[in-house]
């Protein structure tokens, strides 16, 4: 079942530099949702940078169970346990498998594609964690209290979104402009495919 997301915006000082937008994410039963992603996508992006980014296993779990990356990062995937995993994907933005290792494998997983990218293990099977990879470097995951925040925004036009794992697509955003003038707060509910953007 899709969750419903209930996202909280405001703006701090400091335009010059960039807005500071502070946010608050909810389910349905506006109940703070933690590890929710919360991204800003430029309308106009620049070139993307190449990143790097880590998701360890640990006590048959990876960790974090929810990470959000930016198109074109490569991703290590440490065995910090003293068994064998084999790391695997079948998601459409990033097919790839890990035979059975322990240690570091010696190559990076690169993620080129934007997407939802869920990962899993061929030994455990209750082993999953979720990849959100965006075209932008402006994304946060919220706290337990569904709090994050994306510092320095520069000046431009941009979707905001917001995901977590009960969902099994990215939604519709709200149009954001950042600009000389400060932002007023709004709120931004994402509930199925519909979009609702109240005052």
């Amino acid at each position: 079942m899709r969750a419903g997301i209930a996202l909280l915006l405001c703006a701090a000082s400091g335009l010059a530099q960039g807005a500071d937008l502070r946010m608050t994410v909810s389910d349905g039963s506006n109940q703070p949702v933690a590890d929710a992603i919360v991204y800003a996508t430029a309308l106009n992006p620049p070139a993307p940078v190449e990143h790097k980014a880590s998701i360890d296993q640990v006590n048959r779990r990876f960790v974090p169970r929810v990470s959000v990356i930016q198109t074109g990062t490569a991703v290590t995937f440490p065995n910090s346990d003293n068994i064998r995993h084999s790391v695997y994907s079948f998601s459409r933005p990033r097919t790839f498998t890990l035979k059975l290792y322990a240690g570091t494998p010696a190559s990076p997983v690169v993620f080129d594609q934007p997407g939802i990218v869920v990962l899993g293990c061929n030994i455990h099977d209750t082993m999953v964690a979720w990849v959100l990879v965006v075209d932008t470097a402006f994304f946060a995951r919220t706290a337990a209290d569904g709090s994050a925040s994306l510092p320095g925004l520069p000046p431009g036009d941009y979707l905001l979104r917001a995901w977590n794992n009960s969902m099994s697509d990215e939604q519709p955003g709200e149009a954001l402009h950042v600009g000389s003038e400060a932002l007023s707060p709004r709120h931004l509910h994402v509930d199925g495919q519909a979009l609702e953007v109240q005052p």
